[in-house]
């Protein structure tokens, strides 16, 4: 095992509410505080019940998809907990996944996209 999935991200044009709505859905806590992510206008978080956690990241041309059209398709990511980023990297590399930022900095998270273009970050916890 490389890492533990933290969340599933979706884009949207108003993080909270999106957040709000599937709060309606599924219940739970809205931007409930959490180290791992900062809120704010372009960010919100869902914690459900079930310990699932949703984020609604904001992009600012956001364009839904349009399903089952392929010209918009669905529009995701997923976040994944690693203790070791550097060692995640070198683990998902080996597995596949292409870079998709250069990793520098001091950032705490990576992007990459996976075999098929999926992107998805490790993110260290």
């Amino acid at each position: 095992m490389i890492a533990e999935l933290q969340c599933v991200v979706l884009d949207c044009s108003v993080p909270r509410e999106l957040s709000a709505f599937y709060r309606a859905v599924l219940g739970g806590d809205v931007d409930r505080p959490d180290p791992r992510w900062s809120l704010g206008a372009s960010w919100s978080t869902l914690h459900t019940p079930g310990g699932l956690v949703l984020c609604f990241q904001g992009v600012a041309d956001f364009r839904p998809p349009a399903w089952p059209d392929p010209e918009r398709p669905q529009q995701f990511h997923l976040d994944f907990g690693v203790a070791d980023l550097d060692a995640a990297h070198e683990q998902v590399l080996a597995h596949g996944a292409t870079p998709l930022d250069d990793g520098a900095g001091t950032r705490s998270w990576r992007v990459y996209a996976d075999p098929a273009g999926h992107p998805f970050c490790l993110v260290r916890h």
